[in-house]
C-alpha cells in the first residue's frame, strides 16, 4: 500500500505560551546593547534597550489616546522605524494592528476601514505617487467608527509626548490582562475576485511562526537581517520582524520600498548575514549591472519566498550572492504564514526543487480536491495544514472562514502540491491556475522550471488561455536577460523532445515585468485577462504564436 501525503513537523523544542511583549521583554534581558533596528535611510538606530523604551512610549501614546484593548488601530505606510514600534507597542496594550496595503486607493481603503471597525488611523502622508492624507480625508465621513487618525510625519512627536499622561504603571496593567491567544493583527488578503478577506492572527500564531522560523534559519544576536520586503504583509513583521525579536536579531531596513541597488548597497554597508526577498527581487539583484560591485561576503543565510522559486534562480542566490544557506518558504496569511520550510543543511536538491518539510509541531496532508480523500505520496492535489498557526478566522466573515477551515481545523490552500517519499512538498500551482488542455491536466510551475533553463530566460509565467479546440491553450510571458534576444519559435525549438508536446507554450509573449502585488506575487489573472483581449485582436505584434 502507498504511504499516504501526510506528515508533521515533530519536535522536541516546545511552543512559546507568551504575549508578543513578554517574549520582547525576555529578549531586551538577553541583549540589551545589540542593536534591535536599523534603518539607515531615515538614520535611525536603537539597540534592544533604547528600541523596548521606544515601543513603551509609543505604547503609552496610544493608551493616551484612548485605545481600548481589541480595539483596531490601522497602519498604512511603507517601510519605516515607526511600523515596526507601532506594531510592538499595539501587541503591548492589546489593540488589534489592521495591516493596510501601501498600495491601496480609496475605494480598498474605505473597505477596510470599515470592515475591521478601525477606530484610529496612523499612515504616512503619502507614498510615491499617492496623497494619502487626501484619500483619508475623502473616505473618513463612510467610516463611522473611525474617531482619529495621525499623521506620522506630523503628529508622531506628538503622540510620543502624550505617552507622559499614562504611567508605567497603566500601561503594566494593560499588558497584565492579555492572553496569548488574543487576536493581534489583521490582514487583508490580495483576492483575485471580491473584497479582500481579513485573516485575524494572535500572539500566539505569529510569534511562534516567527520564533521556529529565526530557529530554521539559525539566529542569534549576532544576525542582521536585510528586510527589503513590506511589513504590511507576513513576510515582512513575522518571518523578518517577529523572526529576529524572538532571537535577538538585528531588522535592517534598506527603503521604504524595494530598490535593487539600496538592498545590495544595505547588505553590504550594514554586513548583513540574512538577506529576504521573493524571487523577482533576488532576480532583480542579481541581474543589475552594477551587482558585481558589491560585497556580499557576510551573507550566509536568508528566506526566497512569496511565489515559486525558480530552480535556477536558487542556485544563482546561493553561489553568486554568497547565501549557501538560503532557505525557501511556503506559507499563506492565514497560516501566520508558514507551513514549510526547507532546512539549511538540507541536500541541495531539496533546497532548490521542493519549499520544504512541515514546520515544527504543523501537520501537512495532500488531499484530493473532489473527493477530500489523502492522495498518495508522488500524486498531486490540495495542500492543507493544521496547527497553532492556522488563523482564528476571517474578521466578521464567518461564512468564508468555514469554507477555509473544515470541521477539523485543516486550513484548504488552493495550492496544489505533491509530497515525495521524504515528506518533502513541491507546489505546482494553484488549483484555479492549473490549465486543462485536451483533457491534460499541465502544471504550469513545471514548465516554467523548464524554460528558466534557456540562457535567454530570466523570468518566465505560464497562464492557459481559452482555445475553441482544446479548451486551452498554453501561453508564456517571458522576461529576456538583459541583451538577450530569443523568438517564441527559438523556444518552442527548445522546448521540443525535452517536454510532453502538449505543454508546449503555443502563444508567447515577450515582457519587461509582471502584473504583481505589491508583495511580489504574480497576478495571473491579470495576465489571463490581458491575453484573452490581445489575441481576440486581429493584430497582435507582441504576441508570436509558434
Amino acid at each position: 500500500m502507498s504511504t499516504l501525503s501526510y506528515t508533521h513537523g515533530a519536535s522536541a523544542v516546545p511552543l512559546l505560551g507568551e504575549t508578543i511583549i513578554q517574549n520582547l521583554r525576555r529578549t531586551v534581558r538577553r541583549v540589551p546593547d545589540h542593536e534591535a533596528l536599523v534603518v539607515p535611510y531615515q538614520g535611525y538606530r536603537a539597540t534592544y534597550r533604547e528600541f523596548w523604551h521606544q515601543v513603551g512610549l509609543v505604547a503609552r501614546g496610544l493608551l493616551a489616546e484612548g485605545v481600548a484593548q481589541g480595539d483596531r488601530v490601522g497602519i498604512w505606510a511603507p517601510n519605516r522605524y515607526e511600523w515596526v514600534l507601532i506594531q510592538y507597542a499595539t501587541a503591548g496594550i492589546g489593540a488589534i494592528l489592521v495591516n493596510i496595503n501601501p498600495a491601496y486607493r480609496t475605494h480598498e481603503l474605505e473597505y477596510a476601514l470599515q470592515q475591521s471597525g478601525t477606530s484610529l488611523l496612523i499612515h504616512a502622508r503619502g507614498f510615491r505617487s499617492a496623497d494619502y492624507v487626501a484619500m483619508v480625508s475623502d473616505v473618513r465621513s463612510r467610516c463611522p467608527d473611525l474617531r482619529a487618525s495621525l499623521i506620522l510625519e506630523d503628529d508622531w512627536e506628538r503622540l510620543l509626548a502624550t505617552a507622559a499622561k499614562v504611567s508605567n504603571e497603566a500601561l503594566a496593567e494593560r499588558e497584565g490582562g492579555l492572553q496569548f491567544d488574543d487576536p493581534i493583527n489583521i490582514q487583508y488578503t490580495s483576492g483575485t475576485t471580491g473584497f479582500p478577506k481579513g485573516a485575524t492572527l494572535s500572539h500566539h500564531n505569529i510569534l511562534n511562526n516567527g520564533y521556529f522560523i529565526g530557529k530554521a534559519l539559525g539566529y542569534s544576536e549576532n544576525d542582521r537581517v536585510c528586510i527589503p520586503v513590506p511589513f504590511y504583509h507576513c513576510f515582512g513583521m513575522v518571518l523578518g520582524n517577529l523572526a529576529c525579536t524572538t532571537h535577538g536579531a538585528c531588522m535592517v531596513v534598506p527603503g521604504e520600498a524595494y530598490d535593487a541597488p539600496a538592498v545590495l548597497r544595505t547588505v553590504q554597508e550594514e554586513r548583513c548575514t540574512s538577506l529576504y526577498g521573493v524571487p523577482t527581487m533576488f532576480i532583480g539583484e542579481l541581474d543589475h549591472p552594477d551587482f558585481g560591485r558589491f560585497d556580499l561576503s557576510s551573507l550566509r543565510t536568508g528566506i526566497m519566498a512569496g511565489s515559486p522559486c525558480p530552480v535556477e534562480v536558487m542556485k544563482r542566490v546561493q553561489s553568486d550572492m554568497h547565501m549557501p544557506e538560503v532557505t525557501i518558504c511556503y506559507g499563506m496569511t492565514e497560516t501566520s504564514p508558514v507551513s514549510t520550510q526547507s532546512h539549511t543543511d538540507d541536500p541541495l536538491d531539496k533546497r532548490v526543487r521542493t519549499v520544504g518539510s512541515a514546520h515544527p509541531h504543523i501537520e501537512i496532508k495532500v488531499i484530493d480536491p473532489e473527493t477530500g480523500r489523502v492522495v498518495p505520496r508522488g500524486s498531486p492535489g490540495e495542500f492543507c495544514t493544521r496547527g497553532y498557526s492556522v488563523m482564528l478566522g476571517y474578521w466578521n466573515n464567518e461564512a468564508a472562514t468555514q469554507e477555509a477551515i473544515d470541521t477539523a481545523r485543516w486550513m484548504h490552500t488552493g495550492d496544489l502540491a505533491v509530497m515525495d517519499d521524504d515528506g518533502y512538498l513541491n507546489i505546482v500551482g494553484r488549483i484555479k491556475d492549473m490549465v486543462i488542455r485536451g483533457g491534460e491536466n499541465v502544471y504550469p510551475r513545471e514548465v516554467e522550471e523548464f524554460l528558466y533553463a534557456h540562457p535567454a530566460v530570466s523570468d518566465v509565467q505560464v497562464i492557459g488561455v481559452p482555445d475553441d479546440k482544446y479548451g486551452e491553450e498554453i501561453m508564456a510571458w517571458v522576461k529576456l536577460r538583459p541583451g538577450a534576444q530569443v523568438t517564441g519559435e527559438e523556444l518552442r525549438d527548445f522546448c521540443r523532445g525535452k517536454i510532453a508536446s502538449y505543454k508546449i507554450p503555443r502563444y508567447w509573449k515577450f515582457v519587461d515585468g509582471f502584473p504583481m502585488t505589491v508583495t511580489g506575487k504574480v497576478q495571473k489573472f491579470k495576465m489571463r485577462e490581458a491575453a484573452v483581449e490581445e489575441l481576440g485582436l486581429a493584430t497582435a505584434a507582441a504576441v508570436q504564436t509558434a
